[in-house]
């Protein structure tokens, strides 16, 4: 029998102890997440990734102060679907997950982990932000707080960057989930702000309730700050797998790919209405074009005149842009037009071709989007679009009118092809309009002169003479569209277009970035 060393042993008894206090939570503190429907960290995290496969640095740090367990955060690697992922989940039992000096060390470590392998990171937070007892410490050094943000920045179109928001994030922590691909809120608890509504109401004067002025339903559907909304953390943790299955590893690889799976109800002729006044919901058109049940839509909550999300056809992953005319008419306003860049950006960092469907009247007009900056907006979609390599396809679906037809990724910006239903139309504006605005006053002359049945005979042969020079079977004719097809064959035509396109140069131009407009 060796001898026994009591340092050993001491040791021993107060490693298990910091163990110990950070595999569960205290009574109090279970108590409370119950009360919030919330689950402990190790419960989210075990629920995220696969059975075993968790490895955890730093599981001691802090433990010689009390109450500090793990200093309120989890961070290690494990993978989902046998994927290598990092993870960093705060524990909102600690001190409200507050950030101390070890907390952002570890979250530091985590990160430079993740750009030295190249590792998507999942991010659970539930945070209060930093402790002002510990802020010279964390706060303004080369490996204060400020790391964390550079490192996010290093690693956006790196790889995949997934936050689950399941309470607070608050002040700069804020900047956490705004870096990410997608942010899931869950509703009721998750909130983001950079100042608290005491603050607010100190400051500026504002009495606000922190629902309305950084709660989750509030971002996923005025600001578009949150992707998607979840009902508890449970859902939120599955939105989050189900996002990752469609993203690869890094941008260095594909995403995964997935048995083929056809449309639960096919598209036919009659699934796109052929009067282009009369509105339809386009997610029919969606679900009747890609893989079963595939597709995940981002933020439907926001901006929904414009439908964005990912899908699959024939087992892989695209991106899909669709105008919605059953809101809004399917017009473009800033927040579509920002909604879809970012997401023409994400798909175009992580090799995702892109398949939009123009049915889209233009860019709203009007002193109220003019001065919210519309022009500015636009040209960041139309630049997206024009700047992205990925395989994209444009498929008019009815009308593509004005600078609608730019950012729907229409023939100048050398797509991959652009195909037509027999349904569409391309013009600088529909024919209404143009006759009005060419003839004006001419149609005013007749009006007063000769009356309303001479107006309307004179419009409608304006109109019509404006329709046939811009008939679908002339633009097909010129070559401004490659192909046309009826809504039928158009999943049959898209899946062999991709397949031929995978090849494609990624390369657009040679210079240090682009200036966007934004």
């Amino acid at each position: 029998m060796s001898d026994t060393d009591p340092r050993v042993a001491d040791v021993r008894s107060r490693l298990e102890a910091a163990f110990e206090a950070s595999a569960a939570p205290p009574e109090k503190a279970a108590a409370k997440l119950a009360a919030q429907h919330k689950l402990y960290v190790r419960d989210r995290l075990a629920l995220l990734l696969d059975e075993g496969s968790f490895v955890e640095d730093g599981r001691y740090a802090n433990s010689r102060a009390a109450g500090l367990p793990a200093d309120g955060v989890v961070t290690g690697r494990g993978t989902v679907e046998d994927r290598p992922v990092v993870v960093i989940a705060n524990d909102p039992t600690v001190k409200a997950g507050s950030w101390g000096a070890r907390t952002v060390e570890k979250i530091v470590r985590a990160t430079e982990t993740a750009l030295r392998e190249e590792l998507p990171v999942f991010w659970l937070v539930d945070s209060a932000g930093a402790r002002i007892t510990d802020q010279v410490e964390m706060f303004p050094g080369r490996r204060g707080a400020g790391r964390i943000f550079h490192h996010q920045v290093a690693l956006s179109g790196k790889v995949p960057q997934i936050c689950c928001l399941f309470g607070p994030s608050a002040a700069g922590g804020a900047y956490i989930p705004s870096f990410c691909d997608v942010i899931i809120m869950v509703e009721g608890n998750a909130s983001m702000y950079l100042g608290s509504p005491r603050m607010a109401e100190m400051v500026v004067g504002e009495k606000v309730s922190l629902d309305e002025m950084g709660g989750a339903r509030m971002h996923c559907t005025v600001s578009g700050v949150g992707d998607l909304l979840a009902q508890d953390d449970a859902e939120a943790i599955e939105l989050a797998r189900l996002y990752f299955s469609y993203v690869p590893d890094s941008w260095r690889v594909s995403p995964p790919a997935y048995s083929v799976e056809e449309p639960a109800t096919p598209l036919t002729r009659d699934s796109v209405p052929e009067r282009e006044s009369q509105p339809f919901d386009v997610h029919e058109l969606v679900d009747g074009l890609v893989d079963d049940d595939s597709f995940f839509e981002i933020k439907p909550l926001f901006a929904p005149e414009l439908v964005v999300g990912f899908a699959r056809m024939g087992g892989e992953s695209v991106g899909i842009v669709a105008n919605n005319s059953a809101v809004k008419g399917g017009v473009l306003f800033t927040d579509s037009a920002d909604k879809a860049a970012r997401f023409i950006w994400l798909c175009d960092a992580f090799s995702i071709p892109l398949v939009y469907l123009a049915d889209v009247p233009g860019f709203m007009i009007g002193s109220e989007v003019e001065r919210g900056g519309i022009i500015r907006h636009g040209a960041k979609m139309v630049s997206a679009v024009a700047s992205a390599t990925v395989p994209q396809f444009c498929v008019v679906v009815r009308k593509a009118y004005g600078a609608g037809l730019y950012a729907m990724g229409g023939p100048g910006f050398g797509p991959d092809a652009t195909i037509a239903l027999p349904t569409a139309r391309i013009a600088v504006m529909g024919p209404e309009a143009a006759v009005n605005a060419v003839y004006a006053n001419r149609i005013a002359e007749i009006e007063a002169s000769e009356g309303a049945a001479a107006r309307d005979a004179f419009v409608a042969a304006q109109r019509a003479e404006y329709e046939a020079d811009v008939d679908l079977e002339r633009l097909a004719a010129d070559l401004v569209v490659d192909q046309v097809v009826e809504a039928d064959a158009l999943r049959a035509e898209l899946l062999l277009r991709l397949r031929y396109a995978a090849r494609r140069d990624r390369h657009f131009a040679t210079k240090r970035r682009d200036v966007p407009p934004v």
